[in-house]
C-alpha cells in the first residue's frame, strides 16, 4: 500500500470517529481486561502492513476512548479540537518539523513569533512581553516560575542559574487555600519545595482574599516573594481579584505569577473582561491552549512581563548550535525547557485565523452561556442543588439527601451519569462535600447537548433511592 493510500485510510478512521460522536456513548466502554487483550500481546516479532497496523489499532482502542470532542464531555476542563486547528494538527505531526530553533525550521518558529504576539494582545497582555509554547498549563508555571525565582533571588543579590539554591536567600511563595496543585508541583520542580508555600485564606467561592494577603506579607517584608494568584478556581471559576493582589504584591516588591489555565480566557470577551480586571499588571501568566482555544493537546502557554528573567532562566546556548542571533529571528529554545520539541504553534495559529478575535470571544461567552443554563435547569428541581456563582463555565451540583449521606448520593448519580452515556462529567470535592463538576469547554456543544445532558442528569438522580 502506498503512502497516500495509507494516510486517506486512516483519514477515513478519524472521520468515522468524529461522525459517530453525536450518538455514541460519551464514556469510554471497553474495561482494562478488555483494552489488554486487544492492545497487548508479546513484542512483536516482525514486520507488519502499516494499514494493518492502523486498522488494527483503530478498533482496539475504540472502545477505551472517552468522547472528549464530543459537545456533551463536560469533565475535567478539557476543550474539544477547532476543525481548523485539527488540521494543522495534522500537517504539523506531517511536517515534523523541530520548533526548537530558528535554523530547523523556519516557518515554525515566525508561527510561534506570530501567534505569540496574537495571543498576549488577544488576552490583553502588555506589549512587548515574552512567551513560549509548552506542553500545558504545569510546564506553563515551572517557565514562569523560574522566570520569577530568577528575578525575585537576582534582586536579592542572588544568581541562582550560576550559584544554585544552596545558600540562596529562602524565597518564599503566597498562594491562595484553593490554588491548583500544579502550582505546588512546579514549586517541587524548581527546588523551592512545598514548605516554601504559604496558603492565604479565600472567600467562600474561594478567591484570595486581598486583606488576608496583606497580612501574610506583612510577616515577612525582607523575604523574596512570589505571589500566585488564579483566574478561574478549578471548581467554581471564580477569580481573584488580581488588580488589588498586584497592589499589595508590588508594593512589597514581590512577582504576581497568574494561573489562568482556563479563565484568563475571559479576558478576550468584552462583556467578560472584567472579571479579570487588572490582570495585565501581573508579572507572569500560564494558560492552557487546549482548553479554552479548543486547539488538540499539548499546548500550554507561558507569557511573562519580564523578558530578560525569562530568557536568563530558561535560555542556553552550545557550540553546536545555530542560533538566530540579535535579529528578529527567534529560538523558541531560549524561552522553554525543551530542546526538540512539537511545532505547537501551528494548530494555535490556525485555531486564531480561523476564528478571529471576535470568534474566539463568542466561543468563550457561548460556553459561559451553557453553564449558566446547566445551574438554571438543574437548580430549579427539587433535590438539586447548585453550589457555586456560576462567573464562567463551572457548575458544582449536589444531590442532598435528607434521610442520609448527602455525599454518596451525589456520588452515586455521579457514577451513573458516566455510565449512561449521554454526556460526561466529573466529581469533586468541594467545601469538605462531594460535589458533581460541570465544565463547559468544548466548541461544538450546543444548546440541545445541554438540554439533552440535564435531562440525562436528573434522570440518574431519580433512579437513586
Amino acid at each position: 500500500m502506498d503512502l497516500r493510500t495509507l494516510l486517506d485510510r486512516t483519514a477515513a478512521h478519524a472521520a468515522g470517529f468524529l461522525e459517530g460522536l453525536p450518538e455514541r456513548p460519551v464514556g469510554p466502554t471497553a474495561t482494562l481486561e478488555q483494552l489488554h487483550k486487544t492492545l497487548g500481546g508479546p513484542l512483536p516479532a516482525g514486520p507488519s502492513d502499516p494499514a494493518q497496523v492502523v486498522d488494527d489499532l483503530a478498533a482496539a482502542a475504540e472502545p477505551g476512548l472517552a468522547a472528549i470532542p464530543s459537545g456533551r464531555y463536560f469533565g475535567f476542563v478539557i476543550g474539544g479540537g477547532l476543525p481548523a486547528a485539527l488540521a494543522a494538527d495534522w500537517l504539523t505531526a506531517t511536517w515534523d518539523q523541530n520548533a526548537g530553533l530558528y535554523a530547523i525550521s523556519p516557518a515554525a518558529a515566525v508561527v510561534e513569533d506570530v501567534s505569540g504576539r496574537w495571543l498576549a494582545e488577544l488576552l490583553g497582555l502588555p506589549a512587548g512581553v515574552s512567551f513560549a509554547f509548552v506542553t500545558g498549563c504545569q510546564m506553563a508555571h515551572f517557565t514562569a516560575l523560574a522566570a520569577a525565582r530568577h528575578h525575585v533571588l537576582e534582586a536579592a543579590g542572588w544568581d541562582v542559574e550560576t550559584q544554585g539554591l544552596a545558600g540562596a536567600p529562602r524565597i518564599r511563595v503566597l498562594a491562595g487555600d484553593e490554588r491548583h496543585v500544579s502550582i505546588d508541583r512546579a514549586l517541587r520542580y524548581l527546588g523551592l519545595g512545598s514548605a516554601s508555600l504559604q496558603a492565604v485564606p479565600v472567600d467562600g467561592q474561594g478567591r484570595m482574599r486581598p486583606d488576608a494577603l496583606r497580612e501574610a506579607m506583612a510577616g515577612g517584608r525582607t523575604s523574596p516573594t512570589i505571589v500566585c494568584a488564579e483566574v478561574g478556581n478549578v471548581n467554581t471559576g471564580a477569580v481573584d481579584p488580581v488588580g488589588p493582589i498586584c497592589d499589595a504584591a508590588h508594593q512589597a516588591g514581590a512577582w504576581v505569577h497568574v494561573d489562568g489555565a482556563f479563565g484568563l480566557w475571559a479576558a478576550a470577551s468584552p462583556s467578560l473582561a472584567p472579571l479579570v480586571e487588572g490582570v495585565e499588571r501581573a508579572d507572569s501568566w500560564a494558560t492552557d491552549g487546549h482548553k479554552w482555544l479548543n486547539v488538540p493537546y499539548d499546548s500550554g502557554l507561558v507569557f511573562t512581563a519580564h523578558p530578560s528573567a525569562h530568557q536568563a532562566a530558561l535560555g542556553v546556548t552550545a557550540s553546536y548550535l545555530i542560533h538566530a542571533g540579535e535579529d528578529s529571528r527567534r529560538d523558541a529554545v531560549t524561552w522553554t525547557p525543551e530542546f526538540s520539541r512539537r511545532a505547537r504553534a501551528f494548530p494555535v495559529w490556525a485555531a486564531i485565523r480561523s476564528l478571529g478575535r471576535s470568534g474566539v470571544a463568542e466561543l468563550v461567552e457561548r460556553c459561559c452561556a451553557h453553564a449558566r443554563r446547566f445551574a438554571d435547569q438543574l437548580g430549579g428541581q427539587p433535590g438539586v442543588e447548585v453550589c457555586n456563582e456560576v462567573v464562567l463555565n463551572q457548575v458544582l451540583v449536589r444531590f442532598p439527601d435528607p434521610a442520609g449521606d448527602g455525599d454518596a448520593r451525589t456520588r452515586e448519580v455521579v457514577r451513573r451519569v458516566q455510565e449512561d452515556g449521554t454526556c460526561w462529567l466529573s466529581g469533586s470535592t468541594w467545601q469538605g462535600r462531594a460535589v458533581m463538576r460541570i465544565s463547559v469547554s468544548n466548541w461544538s456543544t450546543t444548546t440541545e447537548d445541554v438540554d439533552r445532558s440535564v435531562a440525562a442528569i436528573l434522570r440518574c438522580a431519580r433512579s437513586v433511592p
